[in-house]
């Protein structure tokens, strides 16, 4: 069994920055990707950004310049620093986990960004 626990979401107003947190644990051998997407009420789940072992990383377009993804890996954890965040960012975000053919998925934390 493998957990997700996410942390770091809040309020937050716009402009101001989070870090969210995401430590994976369980029976976890080896870990290549882990990425963070969020969903909004109503739509689909969205990438966020990616990274993988080697500290490669993809983001979202309308993250890119704002946010950054950075990993621990002796922590088998997966950060994500949300710096000028706009109103439109607030929503529910999710750390995610492939494994071998399953994916793993946390509990989500609440971002939310007043005006």
């Amino acid at each position: 069994q493998v957990h997700l626990v996410e942390s770091g979401g809040g309020l937050v107003q716009a402009g101001g920055s989070l870090r969210l947190s995401c430590t994976a644990s369980g029976r976890i051998f080896s870990i290549n990707t882990m990425g963070w997407y969020r969903q909004a009420p109503g739509k689909q789940r969205e990438l966020v950004a990616t990274i993988t072992a080697g500290g490669i990383t993809n983001y979202a377009d309308s993250v890119k310049g704002r946010f950054t993804i950075s990993r621990d890996n002796a922590k088998n954890t997966v950060y994500l620093q949300m710096n000028s965040l706009k109103p439109e960012d607030a929503t529910v975000y999710y750390c995610k986990l492939p494994l071998g053919p399953l994916t793993y998925w946390g509990q989500g934390t609440q971002v939310t960004v007043s005006s």
